[in-house]
């Protein structure tokens, strides 16, 4: 059997690391007998340049046809002062809508040997082992009207969300819980927002469904504070689309770093979008000094929520976890003692794992 998958390089260092992610499948394949197939399209800025769009009609077909999707990263100050929708994140919130991708999942684990790379205290993170559930396509991201009035004096955004769009996404969290150490925290604005009250309400309709798993509920004010406080308090958050996007960020700090952090987009039938949760970091691009993990972790996540394929990616996440414990690293955490290496060594060290 052979696997299609997408690869959306986009800006930065995305055209870098994705590369690393693929060698690394290639030693998976090597490895278990599979077989991927690798097609490149274009999104983001380069895509703007290209084809005076974000977003081409090509690379939205080409992810279709693909049974998963991994990106690297968009954006850049070439393209900061462009019109709203020649914006290089216009692409990936469209790629977002059109693989109907309503469910991010953000793993946010502290490797041991990197603790003392997080501007926080050891013994507040040691331990932490949390999973952020965001909703992807809906809120005030998506709300429309979205716009400038009153000659540009006054501005509109719109939060907007249906009972069915939460309540998949509140199922999403509950199982992913059930998976895990069966505990949910719903995250809202419930003392301010309509669209938090509805969502509370029904996390609270949906805990019956879930008998098994312990709920409570924090304001997103509250749940910034305690990410940083106590973050070992967590299992499995679940949050509307701008407070896990705001949310699953600071949460990277844990880490020491957001090269460390996967992600996985998911459609409840359909196309899965991997990507790391750093950017295209453009002042590092091209130096062959950007962290590669994160989106070698994110290929892992999508061997096994696409693919099925539970043991490659636990070789895949064994092998990163066994170069990092050596001490190897790259720049962005050079506060950790050991061996520095590139881009290329780093994504080497890894295939060694995997293939010894």
């Amino acid at each position: 059997m052979s696997f299609k998958i997408a690869l959306l390089p986009g800006d930065g260092i995305g055209t870098e690391v994705i590369y690393s992610a693929k060698d690394v499948l290639q030693a998976i394949s090597k490895k278990y007998n599979k077989k991927f197939e690798f097609e490149a399209y274009d999104i983001g800025g380069v895509a703007i340049d290209k084809h005076h769009t974000p977003l081409p009609d090509a690379t939205i077909e080409g992810c279709k046809a693909a049974d998963a999707v991994l990106l690297g990263a968009v954006g850049g100050p070439k393209w900061d002062n462009n019109p709203s929708d020649l914006r290089p994140e216009r692409g990936l919130l469209g790629i977002r809508k059109a693989l109907d991708l309503y469910a991010n999942l953000r793993p946010v684990k502290g490797f041991q040997k990197l603790l003392h790379a997080s501007p926080l205290k050891e013994e507040i993170i040691n331990g932490s082992d949390l999973l952020i559930v965001r909703e992807l396509t809906g809120g005030l991201y998506f709300g429309r009207p979205s716009e400038r009035r009153d000659n540009g004096n006054a501005v509109v955004d719109t939060l907007s969300y249906t009972r069915q769009e939460i309540e998949r996404i509140v199922d999403m969290a509950f199982q992913s819980a059930q998976l895990r150490k069966k505990r949910l925290t719903s995250v809202d604005k419930a003392n301010v927002l309509e669209s938090s009250k509805l969502w509370r309400e029904i996390v609270e309709e949906k805990k019956s469904e879930y008998p098994d798993v312990t709920v409570d509920h924090l304001l997103v004010d509250a749940a910034a504070m305690k990410l940083i406080t106590n973050p070992v308090q967590f299992d499995v958050i679940v949050t509307e689309n701008m407070f896990g996007d705001i949310l699953s960020d600071e949460a990277s700090v844990l880490t020491g770093s957001l090269g460390m952090l996967p992600s996985a987009s998911l459609a409840e039938n359909g196309v899965g979008l991997y990507e790391p949760a750093h950017g295209s970091a453009p002042d590092i691009a091209g130096k062959g000094i950007a962290n590669p993990t994160a989106m070698i972790l994110s290929a892992a996540m999508m061997l096994r929520y696409s693919f099925q394929l539970n043991e490659e990616a636990q070789a895949i996440e064994n092998a990163v976890e066994a170069v990092v414990n050596e001490g190897y690293h790259t720049q962005d955490l050079k506060s950790t003692t050991g061996e520095l290496v590139s881009t290329t060594e780093m994504t080497q060290l890894i295939v060694d794992k995997i293939l010894a």
